[in-house]
């Protein structure tokens, strides 16, 4: 299936390009657009986003709890408005990356078509990226050291040997270089919840580790004493999600990817 995957993404990424650098400015649309193009050949909700197809799940990856599907509009809509601010792009790049990476709009294919979405406003701002001399682990810690302490310049410190001004040649190839885009880290589906509970437009919560089983620990929102609320970012309604225990992600027949 990931393989399945991998060829769709590749055979869509120009198209998803063209369609990206032809907008006069990004929207929520355009990142639905992107990933219907990248994957409308394997699932057949391309396109959809969690609050469409699986608005009464919660998904996490590791400590990180993703937007709430009812907000997942505002956070993207939040990430490209600082992502289209080119200065601000330039200077923090990957805060812009964490915006996008917390939206996590779709059940499958996150990654992939934030890269290309990402690697769009790069253009626009005048640099890009060379995600070939990038290392698959440590970028990967490095985001998720992003999305659990936000704006602290983490993601910004490790890109920023990375970064190249003006055009790296194909944007196309520059993508396909990134290690990492086989869509093998899992995410897992944290449960159900009731109403939204998103603070900011990006927001961790730490979970109990893994029993040795392999399966995801039960947990709700009262039993995270370590969780810790970040700093407000915007004046976004408040609230908590009644959660309930955790589901294995295998066990729900729902395929994740970051």
């Amino acid at each position: 299936m990931q393989r399945l995957q991998h060829n769709s993404f590749l055979t869509g990424i120009d198209a998803a390009l063209a369609h990206l650098e032809g907008r006069p400015t990004l929207t929520y649309g355009d990142v639905l657009h992107t990933h219907k193009t990248l994957f409308e050949g394997v699932f057949p909700w391309a396109g959809e986003d969690r609050l469409t197809n699986a608005p009464h799940l919660f998904i996490r990856k590791g400590a990180v709890l993703f937007t709430h599907p009812n907000d997942i509009r505002k956070a993207v809509d939040y990430a490209l408005q600082k992502g289209q601010d080119k200065a601000f792009m330039r200077q923090k790049p990957g805060e812009v990356m964490g915006y996008l990476a917390h939206g996590h709009p779709f059940l499958d294919g996150n990654g992939r078509s934030i890269m290309l979405v990402y690697a769009e406003l790069a253009r626009r701002a005048g640099f890009g990226i060379d995600w070939g001399s990038t290392d698959k682990d440590d970028y990967l810690n490095a985001l998720t050291a992003e999305l659990e302490n936000p704006g602290q310049g983490t993601l910004d410190q490790y890109l920023k040997p990375f970064i190249r001004d003006g055009a790296l040649g194909s944007v196309a190839d520059a993508i396909k270089a990134a290690p990492g885009l086989d869509g093998n880290n899992a995410d897992a589906v944290a449960g159900q919840h009731g109403r939204s509970g998103v603070e900011s437009p990006v927001r961790s919560a730490r979970t109990q580790a893994p029993a040795r089983t392999g399966k995801l620990a039960a947990t709700t929102p009262r039993e995270r004493p370590e969780g810790r609320r970040l700093r407000q970012r915007t004046n976004w309604p408040t609230g908590r999600a009644n959660a309930r225990p955790m589901i294995n992600a295998a066990q729900s027949g729902i395929p994740l990817e970051c």
